[in-house]
């Protein structure tokens, strides 16, 4: 894993930042990890990872026997 020190972040903030484009980058104070810069495209495939578990444990919790069959509800709306 890439680590940069907060000097080092300091003083050179645009290196960091596309350092960590690719693959987290560790953000040390007094050699103690105290953060992590992920870039842009890494960071919305992580929420959309994290939304797709939130989706899928909604499914499995919820309780279709209760609802309409799409099929007559469609009908019914003409679809």
């Amino acid at each position: 894993m890439n680590v940069v020190s907060i000097s080092q972040l300091k003083a050179h903030p645009a290196g960091a930042v596309n350092k960590a484009a690719d693959y987290p980058l560790a953000i040390q104070k007094r050699n103690k990890i105290v953060a992590y810069l992920v870039g842009k495209e890494l960071f919305e495939k992580i929420v959309s990872l994290i939304e797709d578990v939130f989706d899928r444990k909604a499914i499995e919790e919820t309780d279709f026997s209760k609802g309409k069959a799409f099929e007559k509800v469609a009908d019914q709306l003409g679809l």
